[in-house]
């Protein structure tokens, strides 16, 4: 048989998309990685595959449970009780003419669709150590239907009206500098000054998001979305972010702090976290025509 860096380099003579494409189903690999207790994952970002041994894997995943306090055991699978609350949910919004039928159709689970979350890590080898971040798998979860509707009704407002706020890529930044440069705000003195917020939508403080998402939506004048009321989307919101059962390693679990990534309503209610805090930050430094940017949860922040 031969050894895991002899597979590894054969399929490095490859073309990347071809071998990346077939790498997780190669038989005698997969003998390696069991015989061999190592993990294969797609790394955070890039993309590509990490190989690590599981019990470092193990190791760290259990480090990151104790450190950020996020998870709860339970002590059966919340599968159904999530789908109960959802059904009644939704139901009770629509009676009360709400939601419009179509809607609650988009949002509605079915009973014979839906599957419990289950939890995995995935590798970030530019990090120093190669942390790990976690990954709520919530396809067919009650709740996902009603996460992926607040997406679409909510995000198109905050790229809106966070815009100026927002990084969409290198090029965007690049044409702010180059912008910034020719108003001649660039000069010998000039600090750029760049941070990453850590675990942002783990660490995601559930009560006060769901206030400031209020706060967001009629700051811009918004009591309805789509003929929704505010009060319905934040009956909405909760039971997306707080139902969030999932299964690691057999064991049923509950994310009690923040929200699941893995889940498209965190990442858009993280943003409007995120606009609350830069409010001032952001007026100060335009009124000293200073640059501020996010990108995700990476910021870039220009200063004389």
């Amino acid at each position: 048989m031969k050894s895991l860096d002899e597979i590894i380099k054969q399929y490095q003579k490859r073309s990347p998309l071809l071998w990346i494409s077939n790498l997780p189903d190669d038989e005698p690999l997969r003998k390696i990685l069991k015989k061999g207790q190592y993990v294969l994952r797609v790394t955070d970002k890039s993309g590509i595959f990490h190989i690590g041994h599981a019990a470092d894997y193990a190791k760290k995943a259990e480090a990151y449970r104790k450190k950020t306090c996020a998870y709860i055991e339970l002590d059966s699978d919340p599968l159904w009780s999530v789908f109960d609350k959802v059904i009644l949910l939704l139901n009770g919004l629509r009676a009360k003419k709400h939601i419009l039928s179509w809607q609650l159709d988009k949002m509605i689970p079915k009973r014979e669709k839906v599957q419990l979350a289950y939890l995995y890590f995935i590798p970030k080898p530019h990090k120093i150590g190669t942390p790990l971040r976690p990954i709520v798998s919530s396809l067919h979860m009650p709740t996902t239907g009603i996460s992926k509707f607040l997406d679409k009704l909510i995000r198109p407002l905050f790229d809106k009206y966070a815009r100026s706020t927002t990084i969409i890529d290198g090029v965007d930044l690049i044409q702010r500098l180059e912008a910034y440069a020719t108003n001649g705000y660039l000069n010998p003195t000039t600090y750029f000054c760049t941070f990453d917020i850590t675990d942002l939508y783990i660490m995601l403080p559930q009560e006060e998001s769901f206030d400031i998402l209020t706060e967001f939506l009629l700051q811009y004048g918004y009591h309805k979305i789509q003929n929704i009321p505010i009060d319905a989307i934040r009956k909405l919101a909760p039971i997306v972010i707080k139902e969030n059962g999932f299964l690691y390693e057999n064991i049923f679990y509950r994310q009690v702090i923040g929200g699941a990534l893995g889940s498209v309503f965190t990442l858009t209610l993280a943003n409007i976290l995120m606009w609350k805090w830069e409010k001032q930050l952001v007026h100060r430094l335009t009124i000293s025509n200073e640059i501020y940017g996010r990108y995700f949860k990476c910021i870039i922040k220009k200063y004389t």
